[in-house]
């Protein structure tokens, strides 16, 4: 079980979060919904390390991970696919895969396999140079150098963004199977509300920095969508 509890930040004198609480549970997937600039791309950043609260607790299990540093979190098993991908695109497929293995609490050094049979084109393009890739082929990359650390958590920041449908469709379908086969704790923050309501257990609806709205997914009323999420 991952939680964070009553999580508070700020950029100088601006608060980004205000008292922030959700939990993730083990074979679950959580979406964290809200409109641009609520504070949701923070949290996730506070969460894997990048960034340190100002108050409150991040636990995974037993363990507090509040004041880690990103690489050691990584270690407790927590994978992160960044907003943008940010894969290295001067290195090639199988280089951005071998970067995740250093996350690895067995010391590994060969990709597991398993990637290969989720994201067939990392396999496929493996001596291509990652800059090379299309948007969707690059998402299926930064999810595949995750899974290279071998993690009881994984945090993805919009993985549907500039994705085709189909490999929109494909990703959804890798990470339920994640989630069921693994046992693995899924957060994500997405704003493709078809998507969350196909893959989600449960949901948190952020705005203002604070948590207005948390269920499970079959909870997300019209009335909440229109309140929070509708343009």
């Amino acid at each position: 079980m991952l939680k964070i509890e009553q999580l508070e930040f700020a950029y100088g004198e601006v608060d980004i979060l205000r008292s922030v609480s959700l939990e993730g549970g083990e074979g679950r997937i959580a979406s964290i919904m809200g409109r641009n600039g609520v504070g949701k791309t923070t949290l996730l950043r506070n969460l894997v390390g990048l960034e340190t609260p100002r108050t409150g607790r991040i636990v995974l299990g037993e363990i507090d991970m509040t004041r880690m540093g990103s690489y050691q979190r990584a270690k407790l098993g927590v994978g992160y696919v960044p907003q943008g991908r940010q894969i290295f695109p001067k290195l090639t497929v199988e280089e951005n895969l071998r970067i995740g293995l250093s996350g690895r609490k067995d010391g590994q050094q060969s990709i597991p396999s398993e990637i290969y049979d989720l994201f067939p084109i990392c396999k496929e393009m493996g001596r291509r140079m990652g800059g090379d890739l299309s948007g969707g082929q690059q998402q299926q990359l930064a999810i595949g150098r995750a899974l290279a650390g071998d993690p009881c958590v994984m945090v993805l920041d919009e993985p549907t963004e500039g994705i085709q449908p189909n490999v929109i469709q494909m990703i959804g379908e890798v990470l339920k199977h994640l989630a069921a086969s693994r046992n693995m704790t899924i957060i994500l923050v997405e704003q493709y509300l078809d998507f969350v309501k196909k893959i989600t257990d449960d949901f948190y609806v952020m705005n203002r920095g604070q948590v207005v709205a948390k269920g499970l997914a079959d909870e997300l009323s019209p009335e909440i969508v229109k309140e929070y999420l509708s343009v």
